[in-house]
C-alpha cells in the first residue's frame, strides 16, 4: 500500500523504525540499509533545524517524496507486489546468506539514489523549477559525506576485515568497491533534471531505463565476477556478525 499519508520527516523516521523493527523480528539483513538510511534521514531533519538548506519547507517535502519510494517498494516487495528492478536485486540479495553487510548497504544505496533520487528531485521540482532545488540538491551531498565515514568505521565494528576491500579496490574496478556516493549523486542529479523536463511519456521511458542500467549495476555488487573478489568477499563473511539483531544493535552505538 503506497504511504502517501506520510507528510513530514518526523513520520519518515517512524516508518523506518517499523520496517527495522520487521526486518529484526525475521533476521533479514535489509534491515541495514533501514538503519543506515534512518541515521541520514535524522542528519537531514538537522541539517533542516540548523538551516543548512535554503528552502526548508521544501526540503522537507523533497526529503519525505524521497522516502517514500524506498518505504513502498519494501512494504511492496513484502506484500508480493511488483517493484522497481534495481529494489528488486537489493531485496532478492537478502535471501542470499553470502553476501556481506556492506554489499546490502551498497545494494540499498545504489537503487535509493541512482534512481529513487531523480525520480523524488523531478516531482517536487518539475520543470525548470529543478535548477532552483539544486543547491539544496548539493548541500545533501555535505550531509552525506558526514555521515560516510562515520558509518563506515561503525560498520567495521561488526565486519572486522572491511579494511580488505580497501585493499582490493586499488587493485579492482568492480561496482562492490567502488561505488562512489558524490558519483552516484552527480548521476542523480543529470536524472532529475532530465527527468524534470520530460514530458510524461518520455519520462516513463527514461525512468525504466535507468532502472535497468542500475539494477545491472547492482548486479555486479550483489555478484562481482571474477576470480579474487567472490573469494575477499567470502573471507569478509566469514568473520562478520551474523546476527542481525546484534549487527544494528552496534551500528546504532554511538
Amino acid at each position: 500500500m503506497p504511504h502517501t499519508d506520510i507528510t513530514t520527516i518526523d513520520e519518515v523516521l517512524t516508518e523506518l523504525d517499523n520496517i527495522i523493527d520487521a526486518t529484526l523480528g525475521e533476521g533479514s539483513p535489509l534491515g541495514i540499509f533501514a538503519c543506515v538510511y534512518r541515521h541520514t534521514t535524522a542528519k537531514i531533519a538537522r541539517g533542516i533545524e540548523e538551516n543548512r538548506f535554503e528552502n526548508a519547507t521544501r526540503m522537507e517535502h523533497f526529503d519525505v517524496a524521497f522516502a517514500r519510494l524506498y518505504i513502498d517498494a519494501f512494504w511492496r516487495h513484502r506484500d508480493g507486489e511488483p517493484v522497481s528492478f534495481s529494489w528488486e536485486v537489493a531485496f532478492e540479495a537478502a535471501e542470499n546468506r553470502e553476501v556481506i553487510i556492506m554489499q546490502h548497504l551498497l545494494l540499498g544505496m545504489n537503487a535509493h539514489i541512482n534512481l529513487d533520487l531523480g525520480i523524488a528531485a523531478s516531482e517536487v521540482a518539475p520543470g525548470d523549477e529543478i535548477y532552483g532545488l539544486e543547491g539544496d540538491f548539493m548541500m545533501i551531498n555535505t550531509l552525506l559525506a558526514e555521515l560516510v565515514d562515520e558509518m563506515q568505521q561503525r560498520i567495521s565494528r561488526v565486519s572486522p576485515l572491511m579494511f580488505l576491500l580497501d585493499w582490493i579496490g586499488k587493485r579492482n574496478d568492480e561496482a562492490v568497491v567502488n561505488f562512489s556516493i558524490a558519483k552516484a549523486r552527480d548521476f542523480a542529479w543529470k536524472f532529475a533534471r532530465n527527468l524534470a523536463q520530460a514530458e510524461e511519456e518520455a519520462r516513463d521511458q527514461l525512468i525504466r531505463r535507468v532502472d535497468d542500467q542500475i539494477s545491472s549495476l547492482g548486479n555486479l555488487v550483489a555478484y562481482p565476477p571474477g576470480f579474487l573478489l567472490p573469494r575477499v568477499l567470502s573471507l569478509i563473511h566469514y568473520f562478520e556478525e551474523k546476527n542481525m539483531q546484534k549487527a544494528i544493535e552496534v551500528l546504532n552505538r554511538e
